[in-house]
């Protein structure tokens, strides 16, 4: 049986899209790995740093007025909840490696993928995790509408994308993964 964690306000607090309910969390090594390292260091370097901080700052007397201390403990709620975050998502994280579909032709989580729409303009985008994608980089989540309506295409299909503004028209025309490190 699996367990299911809310993760909803801490989604809220760092600005993500919670995931959706009864879906996986899905992620590349490589962006649990950066999000593993993030976790760590806060565990290791940033977190023991500002409890010295603020220990030092609770130690020079009135703590009302003592802008270190104030300061020190707010961080730490900060960093705590990021801990607790990270931690949560991580735990529920299942790791796909994209390069297991290297030299396909068809659209699966990982796939950078090339389109066309009906205007002629080219677009490229790679579907990653929630947690990893970056919308200026040229990635989306996998729950995103685009990754949606991409997933399970192959090159060459025509596909109808549903936006705020209509339906468009656009084609597949590559479709490419990583190669195994």
């Amino acid at each position: 049986m699996s367990q299911v964690i809310s993760t909803e306000s801490d989604d809220e607090e760092w600005g993500l899209p919670a995931l959706p309910a009864g879906t996986r969390n899905y992620m590349t090594p490589k962006g649990y790995a950066r999000l593993r390292a993030e976790l760590f260091s806060l565990i290791d370097d940033e977190r023991p740093k500002v409890v010295e901080i603020v220990h030092w700052a609770a130690s020079n007397g009135d703590r009302s007025e003592n802008g270190d201390y104030l300061y020190g403990k707010k961080r730490l709620r900060e960093i705590d909840r990021r801990i607790r975050f990270l931690t949560k998502r991580l735990e529920i994280a299942e790791v796909v490696d994209p390069a297991v579909h290297h030299g396909r032709d068809q659209v699966f989580f990982g796939a950078t993928v090339t389109y066309a729409e009906a205007a002629g303009q080219e677009r490229t985008v790679t579907i990653l995790g929630i947690d990893e994608a970056d919308s200026l980089q040229g990635q989306v989540s996998w729950v995103s509408p685009i990754a949606r309506t991409l997933l399970k295409s192959r090159e060459g299909d025509e596909l109808k994308l549903v936006t705020p503004s209509g339906v468009l028209s656009i084609e597949v025309l590559a479709v490419s993964y990583p190669s195994s490190a």
